[in-house]
């Protein structure tokens, strides 16, 4: 078993060769430094740790003891958003990434009761839009949407 990020017994770990994908046991500390591994600015150390705790899943993959990628979900059992799908660059290419959305998708999928529906929504890196529409999504702005947009609050340090 699985343990997520308070020590709790999540989920039975899931397998493909060589890669171990861990449920609801994304760390902190592998959250900070796979971010990092592709170039992303890091948030405030309070900020991250909340936000892995918060998730409402997450998927690590794992090989020789080491996360090698990412993916965290957030939402409120409607509206979802796909999140930190990050795979260190020295094991992108092999269906890592894959793997992680297939699962988040399915999660959702589970997750939506008979008769209702869910929404998975995500803001994709420049030029990984492709990778993401091979999966079902969709680019907006399209015949049912609007564009999508984002607005950033920054706080200086006083």
């Amino acid at each position: 078993m699985a343990k997520d990020f308070e020590g709790t017994v999540s989920k039975e770990q899931v397998s493909t060769p060589q890669v171990n994908y861990r449920e609801n046991a994304l760390y902190y500390e592998d959250y900070c430094r796979l971010r990092e591994s592709v170039g992303w600015l890091n948030f405030s150390g309070e900020q991250m740790e909340k936000a892995v705790h918060n998730s409402v899943y997450t998927v690590a993959a794992e090989q020789d003891g080491q996360a090698v990628g990412m993916g965290r979900l957030i939402g409120d059992g409607m509206y979802f958003i796909m999140a930190d799908i990050v795979v260190h660059p020295a094991y992108q290419g092999k269906g890592i990434g894959s793997k992680i959305v297939d699962m988040i998708i399915e999660y959702v999928d589970k997750e939506t009761p008979p008769g209702g529906r869910s929404s998975i929504q995500l803001v994709a890196e420049k030029g990984k839009e492709p990778f993401y529409e091979t999966r079902g999504f969709k680019l907006i702005p399209h015949e049912f949407c609007g564009s999508g947009m984002r607005k950033i609050i920054r706080r200086p340090i006083c």
